[in-house]
């Protein structure tokens, strides 16, 4: 029962950015909006941690199964981008250097931060 109404805070978190996203003009995707006032509300501790940490770690160990999806969209749409393979994976590539770019920076950045 506990991991349930912890999965529906997230469920309804995850609503009300898609109700906002619906409702407005925002150019920003509704489960987006959701993790930004997921984020608000565990900032100014409307939300602990400890409420949606079990189902959160359970989320996270089961992260991969949750590509399953997107994976068989593209085997299935194959015929879609089989000629434009090249360009994907250049983009991907790149792409995927520029996150883990940043992601270093900006945790060398907050690390050195929080040690001052």
């Amino acid at each position: 029962m506990k991991l349930l109404r912890q999965f529906a805070i997230i469920l309804g978190i995850l609503f009300v950015g898609e109700f906002i996203k619906s409702f407005t003009a925002i150019p920003i995707p509704g489960n987006i909006l959701g993790m930004i006032i997921l984020l608000i509300c565990l900032l100014t501790g409307i939300l602990k941690v400890e409420t949606i940490e079990d189902v959160s770690k359970f989320l996270l160990d089961h992260l991969a199964f949750l590509f399953v999806p997107a994976g068989v969209g593209m085997i299935k749409n194959f015929h879609l981008v089989k000629n434009e393979w090249l360009y994907i994976t250049i983009i991907l590539v790149i792409s995927t250097a520029l996150v883990i770019a940043v992601t270093g920076f900006t945790v060398q950045f907050l690390k050195r931060r929080i040690s001052k």
